[in-house]
């Protein structure tokens, strides 16, 4: 599978969502290449420091990362895709080239989104960019994911973003909700994901929310 996690407005917490993912698949013994497209690099120094601590511990499956650029990119996944089971695509914050070569090529893709009305203004333009892919890539799937949402009950700002589905033409939201954990964080600096943590660290709720993206995302089979 090609799976881009890639949105038009940055700082949505997609390269929390690329690493944690890329770290499942990598447990489970998938053949997985997270590919970042961001020119901030951050999924390529977080599989970089994961990459110590493997030489350091042996403990964690390892992730290989490459960085690519440019109008280039399509052909490149597509090659790549030829050797690994599964392409995880880091894209940029922003409508980019990158962004929109890995849309022309991708299975799927999951935006993540923070239920703030600034990020639900995006949508519609990443509505049109999801049907203007859809013209070359037929068999193209997208799915909004409300990512960093607060774990206040009396919040309720994903509920009114989930109300905006019918509104739109080209995507639809997924089942699952991943809120704001300090444990992403925390893993994020040491190159694990959530689902990595000794018993010490260990955040059941965070973990079960990768869980159920992974799933939702890949299936029970994979």
């Amino acid at each position: 599978m090609i799976l881009v996690i890639g949105a038009e407005k940055g700082g949505t917490g997609k390269t929390t969502l690329s690493t944690n993912l890329a770290a499942v698949l990598a447990s489970k013994g998938k053949d997985i290449l997270l590919v970042d497209t961001d020119t901030q690099g951050s999924a390529s120094k977080w599989a970089a420091m994961r990459d110590s601590i493997e030489s350091d511990q042996g403990e964690f499956a390892r992730v290989a990362s490459v960085q690519k650029f440019g109008s280039e990119i399509r052909k490149d996944i597509l090659d790549l895709s030829q050797r690994y089971e599964h392409i995880l695509v880091d894209a940029g914050g922003r409508d980019s080239v990158e962004l929109r070569s890995a849309l022309s090529v991708c299975d799927r893709i999951y935006i993540p989104l923070q239920a703030a009305q600034f990020d639900i203004w995006t949508l519609s333009v990443m509505d049109k960019l999801i049907a203007d892919a859809s013209i070359f890539n037929q068999n193209l799937e997208a799915r909004v994911v409300i990512n960093r949402a607060s774990t206040n009950p009396k919040v309720s700002e994903t509920a009114e973003a989930l109300e905006l589905e019918e509104e739109l033409s080209n995507l639809s939201f997924s089942s699952v909700v991943v809120r704001e954990r300090g444990s992403f964080r925390k893993a994020a600096k040491r190159g694990l994901s959530v689902c990595e943590f000794t018993s010490k660290d260990a955040d059941p709720k965070a973990e079960q929310e990768i869980t159920d993206l992974y799933q939702e995302i890949f299936g029970n089979g994979e």
